[in-house]
C-alpha cells in the first residue's frame, strides 16, 4: 500500500492518541471526516494498523523489576526454536522475545515481574525448564531512557 501524507499523518496521530475521534482526527490532518474515515479502514484492512490497544502503568500494577535475559539454545533447530517461541508466548511476563544474532544468545526477552523473588520464580522454574535452553544471562533495567511504541512514519 502506498502511503500519502494523510495516511501517513493519520499513524501519526493515531499511534499517539488511539482513541481519538474521527471528527477530530479529520480536523487534524485537514480531510473531513468521511475521507478521514475511509483511510482510516483502508489503513486497517490492509493491515498497516493491526489493532488498538490501552498503555498500563506498570508501577501502579506492582510490576516494578523489569529485565532482558539473553537465552542459549542447544540446538538450532526449527523443532527447538517452534517449542521455545510457544512456551515463551505463553507467559504473560514476557513482554517481548526476539531472535537474535552478534550475540553468545540466540534469544532477548524483555520480561517484568513483581520483584526478585517473582524473578527468580520465573526464570528457575518457567523459563530454565523450557526444554533446549542450555544458558541464561539477565541483566536488570534501572531506568527506562527511551520507551515508546509509535514506529517513524515519514515518506
Amino acid at each position: 500500500m502506498e502511503l500519502d501524507r494523510y495516511d501517513r499523518r493519520i499513524l501519526e496521530v493515531l499511534q499517539k492518541e488511539g482513541r481519538i475521534s474521527n471528527q477530530e482526527l479529520a480536523d487534524r490532518i485537514g480531510l473531513s471526516p468521511s475521507p478521514c474515515l475511509r483511510r482510516v479502514r483502508a489503513l486497517e484492512e490492509t493491515g498497516v494498523i493491526t489493532g488498538y490497544r490501552a498503555v498500563l502503568d506498570a508501577r501502579k500494577l506492582g510490576l516494578t523489576l523489569m529485565a532482558l535475559i539473553h537465552i542459549s539454545m542447544d540446538r538450532h533447530t526449527p523443532e527447538r526454536f517452534a517449542n521455545f517461541d510457544a512456551a515463551v508466548g505463553a507467559l504473560p511476563e514476557v513482554l517481548e522475545c526476539l531472535l537474535i544474532t552478534g550475540q553468545d544468545a540466540d534469544y532477548q526477552l524483555k520480561v517484568v515481574v513483581r520483584d526478585m523473588e517473582a524473578f527468580q520464580e520465573l526464570l528457575l522454574s518457567r523459563i530454565t525448564r523450557i526444554e533446549g535452553v542450555s544458558g541464561v544471562h539477565s541483566s536488570f533495567v534501572m531506568r527506562r531512557v527511551v520507551d515508546k511504541s509509535a514506529l517513524p512514519v515519514e515518506g
